[in-house]
C-alpha cells in the first residue's frame, strides 16, 4: 500500500540502477548475476528484480528460499541462485519454482537426492567451494584438496542433482593491502585448481563458474570467469564506486516537521548530549532510529538541506532526531532533509557508524514506504506495514 503521509521515505532511482548495471556490464563482459537478497539490501527486491530482468541480466541471488517464492510469485521468471541451505522438506518448492539450489557439502546433497530418487525431476544446483572465507562450502586448502575434490565430483554425478555452476567467495577482495592481494590471489588460484580437478574426473566442464564479488570487479578482471556477482557496486556504494561512474541508488529523506528556537545553554534530547552554545535554531525531524538511522550517529554527522549541509544533534530517539538549522535559513516546515543520497553520501555516514553501507540500507525499516522514480518519475511506491484485509 502507500503511504499517506510526508513523514520519512527512500528514493529508489531505478535510472541510476540502470546506469550502474551498464557501466558494470561494460567493464565486465560476461554474465551478469544481481544480488538481491535481503529485499534488495532494503531497496526492494520485487522492483530491483523487475529493472534487472528488463536490462538483460543473466540471474539473481536471494538467501533463502522465502525470498525466492517471493519473487516467483511477483513474475520474475529470470534464474534465481539461493545462496543459503534449504530444508530438504522444501525441495518439491525448489523444483516448483525452478530455483537453483546451493549445494555446501555432501550431507545436504544426498538429502536432496535421497527426497528426488524415484522420480523424473531434477533439481538444478550450484556448488559452493570453501576457499577461505571459513564460511559454508566443500573443504578443498591443503590436506583438504584431495578429499574436497572427490566430495565435489560425487555430487556431479548423482543422477537427480543437475550441477549447472560452482562457485567461491572472496574474504579481502575490497581491501587493497598486500596482505589482502596475496590472499585474494590465493582463493582464485585454489578455485582454479578445484574446477580443473574435478572436470577432468567429471569428463565434464561447469557451465557457470563464477566467484567476482563487488571487490573483484573493482579489482581482480582475472576472476570475471563465466559470471561476475556484483553487491554494492550494483547499487553505487563504496570506495569504487565513483571511480567506476556508478550512482548512488537509495536516498533516504525526510521533512522538517517542527522548529523551535532555543537559547544558548540549552539541552537537547535525551542525556543532554548535546548543549546549545549560543541561540539555536532547532529543527525536529521524524525519523529515528527505528527508521533506520542509526542511534550511534548521535552529534557525529551532517544531513543536506536545500541551504547545505547542517549538524544533526542531540541524541538520535526512537522516532525522532534534532537538527542545527541556524544557518539555513530557507529550511522551513516541511522543507526535504537527505540523511543519505545523491547528496549526502553514505559511504561517509557508514564511516562515522564504523560500520558498511550495507548494513545502513538493510536498516531502512519496513515503516519507511519506497518511492520509485523512473525519468524523474514515480512510478511506484510500497509501504511493507501490514493492514487486515
Amino acid at each position: 500500500m502507500k503511504s499517506t503521509l510526508r513523514r520519512t521515505w527512500a528514493e529508489i532511482d531505478l535510472d541510476a540502477l540502470e546506469n550502474n548495471y551498464y557501466k558494470l556490464k561494460q567493464r565486465v563482459h560476461t554474465k551478469f548475476l544481481g544480488v538481491v537478497k535481503a529485499d534488495a539490501y532494503g531497496h526492494g527486491a520485487i522492483q530491483v528484480s523487475q529493472k534487472l530482468a528488463q536490462l538483460g541480466a543473466d540471474y539473481l541471488a536471494v538467501s533463502s528460499i522465502d525470498e525466492a517464492m517471493e519473487l516467483r510469485e511477483n513474475g520474475i521468471e529470470m534464474p534465481i541462485l539461493i545462496l543459503g541451505h534449504t530444508p530438504k522438506e522444501q525441495v518439491d518448492n525448489l523444483i516448483k519454482y525452478h530455483l537453483t539450489q546451493t549445494i555446501t557439502c555432501k550431507a545436504k546433497a544426498i538429502e536432496y537426492e535421497e527426497v528426488l530418487k524415484d522420480t523424473n525431476k531434477r533439481l538444478k544446483v550450484h556448488i559452493k567451494v570453501d576457499t577461505g572465507m571459513s564460511r559454508l562450502g566443500y573443504l578443498c586448502d591443503d590436506e583438504g584438496f584431495d578429499n574436497g575434490v572427490e566430495g565435489i565430483y560425487e555430487v556431479c554425478c548423482f543422477d537427480n542433482l543437475d550441477v549447472e555452476g560452482i562457485f567461491t567467495h572472496f574474504a579481502m577482495s575490497d581491501d587493497d593491502s598486500d596482505k589482502a592481494k596475496a590472499y585474494t590471489k590465493h582463493q582464485f588460484d585454489l578455485f582454479q585448481r578445484v574446477c580443473t580437478e574435478v572436470e577432468k574426473k567429471w569428463d565434464q566442464s561447469f557451465k557457470i563458474k563464477h566467484c567476482a564479488n563487488t571487490g573483484a570487479v573493482a579489482n581482480y578482471p582475472e576472476t570475471y570467469l563465466d559470471m561476475v556477482r556484483p553487491g554494492l557496486l550494483l547499487y553505487g556504494y563504496g570506495e569504487y564506486a565513483q571511480d567506476l561512474g556508478l550512482l548512488p541508488v537509495m536516498s533516504l529523506k525526510t521533512a522538517i516537521s517542527t522548529i523551535k528556537i532555543y537559547p544558548k545553554g540549552t539541552s537537547i534530547s535525551y542525556g543532554g548530549t548535546y548543549v546549545t552554545d549560543k541561540t539555536t535554531r532547532v529543527g525536529v525531524m521524524p525519523i529515528g532510529y527505528a527508521d533506520g538511522f542509526q542511534r550511534i550517529l548521535s552529534n557525529k554527522c551532517t544531513l543536506m538541506t536545500e541551504d547545505g549541509p547542517a549538524r544533526q544533534i542531540g541524541r538520535i530517539c526512537m522516532d525522532m532526531s534534532m537538527i542545527d538549522l541556524t544557518d539555513c535559513p530557507n529550511v522551513d516546515i516541511n522543507s526535504e532533509i537527505e540523511i543519505f543520497g545523491k547528496h549526502n553520501s553514505i559511504d561517509e555516514l557508514a564511516q562515522i557508524a564504523q560500520t558498511i553501507p550495507y548494513e545502513l540500507t538493510c536498516s531502512v525499516s519496513k515503516r519507511v514506504p519506497r518511492k520509485y522514480i523512473e525519468n524523474n518519475q514515480i512510478i511506484d511506491e510500497e509501504l511493507l506495514l501490514r493492514f487486515p484485509r
